[in-house]
């Protein structure tokens, strides 16, 4: 007489978890720079008050321009520096720029940048008691100076 088998074999275990592990593998790598891109979120929400504060002065019309780091907005000291940010600087024209910290090996230290624009391609200059129009903003360009990979910035800012 011939019993039947129960349960699972060593083989088909041997099978389920090697599927686990190729899963594992793919998974894995795309979550960490998920959460590396969310935690990006927190740096461009930085430079974003500075984004603020330059809207208002170009929209006001000709004005003399707030010296470098001098726009109301910038982290630039250890009690103003955030969990992901390091620090947040502003030059004359309105260009912001935040370097990161605390996020992963690849990202420490790299900066974002954040342009403001006369039409869809050049960034403003102010000077003087004129100011140029305000057309929109640029974040993220490495011709602007980002170093940060493009994978883990934001949908939002992406040159």
């Amino acid at each position: 007489m011939r019993t039947l088998q129960k349960g699972f074999t060593l083989i088909e275990l041997m099978i389920v978890v090697a599927i686990i592990g190729i899963l594992a593998a793919v998974a894995l790598p795309a979550y960490q720079d998920y959460t590396i891109r969310a935690k990006m979120s927190e740096v461009i929400l930085a430079m974003s008050a500075c984004r603020t504060s330059i809207t208002e002065v170009y929209q006001s019309g000709p004005t003399i321009p707030p010296a470098a780091d001098a726009w109301g907005c910038e982290i630039l000291t250890a009690s103003q520096m955030t969990k992901y940010v390091n620090a947040v600087h502003t030059d004359v024209n309105g260009v912001v720029k935040a370097t990161v910290q605390n996020l992963a090996t690849v990202v420490n230290g790299s900066v974002v940048t954040l342009v403001p624009l006369s039409n869809s391609t050049t960034g403003v200059t102010m000077s003087g008691g004129s100011a140029q129009g305000l057309y929109g903003w640029r974040c993220g360009s490495t011709t602007d100076g980002t170093n940060v990979p493009l994978k883990y910035l934001p949908g939002s800012c992406r040159g």
